[in-house]
């Protein structure tokens, strides 16, 4: 027992000093906010859209004066579109915040404003002190769930903000989905949306659970939780990094300051 609080004492403090401190260091595989051409793409070959596996990239505008938008909310960070771009204008950016209150904030491009997390003032007064979620894998791969439980360890801690996972709908104020919603999870998660008391919040957690993702389009598949519950937070990402959730929970509920993502 002594060997373990030795061994304790020399691992020192361990839990992120973020958001009161800087922001973690993130891998340079990181794949974060996309970095568009501000103006018309210098090609305008659209071999980006062509090579999109779901349709996230579009290209309007007349030859030689497109404007390049890419959905959040379809795109799955594979980084495909770079790879092709002859000019190297697309590239992604380390920026995390990535987390928008609606789903039209996802669609970002040179015409676009960035997303952002809506300064909701009765979310805030109901939820700013505590946060209780229950998670539904609506069909996912396991990633985004993975993902969600990181913020639950010793170095992130998401306790400490008064967020937490439960096991009752009954105990939760709201529901954070992940995947595309499958037809067999359909009635579940209805159901489980039904049980958790008035008011409640929904959190569409990932790519798949924002518009059904590499599955959008299958006949088994809902394309998310759009069209069956009302969303508050759509978090991007395939799956999303700890960071980004974070982040988008902090400023759901008002512990970080709802300003707009930066570009």
């Amino acid at each position: 027992m002594f060997e373990i609080l030795r061994t304790r004492i020399q691992q020192k403090y361990r839990t992120l000093s973020y958001p009161d401190g800087p922001v973690p260091t993130l891998s340079d595989r990181f794949q974060g906010r996309p970095s568009l051409p501000i103006e018309a793409c210098p090609q305008d070959c659209q071999v980006c859209v062509t090579v999109c596996p779901t349709q996230a990239i579009t290209v309007t505008g007349e030859q030689g004066q497109g404007c390049m938008d890419i959905d959040l909310g379809r795109c799955l960070f594979c980084r495909a579109c770079v790879q092709v771009c002859p000019t190297g204008a697309l590239q992604f950016s380390g920026d995390h915040q990535l987390a928008a209150s609606d789903r039209q904030s996802l669609q970002i491009g040179c015409s676009t404003d960035p997303c952002s997390v809506a300064d909701d003032r009765i979310i805030r007064r109901l939820f700013g002190r505590s946060l209780r979620l229950r998670q539904v894998s609506a069909g996912g791969c396991n990633a985004c769930e993975a993902d969600a439980n990181v913020l639950t360890t010793l170095a992130w801690d998401l306790g400490r903000f008064g967020i937490d996972f439960v096991a009752s709908p009954r105990h939760a104020d709201g529901l954070l989905v992940t995947g595309p919603v499958t037809e067999n999870m359909r009635e579940a998660l209805l159901k489980t949306y039904d049980a958790v008391p008035d008011p409640k919040v929904v959190i569409a957690a990932g790519t798949c659970a924002i518009s059904g993702g590499i599955f959008a389009g299958h006949p088994e598949v809902h394309n998310g939780v759009d069209g069956l519950l009302p969303v508050d937070l759509y978090v991007p990402g395939c799956p999303y990094h700890p960071l980004t959730l974070l982040d988008g929970l902090l400023r759901l509920i008002g512990k970080l300051e709802a300003s707009r993502c930066v570009t």
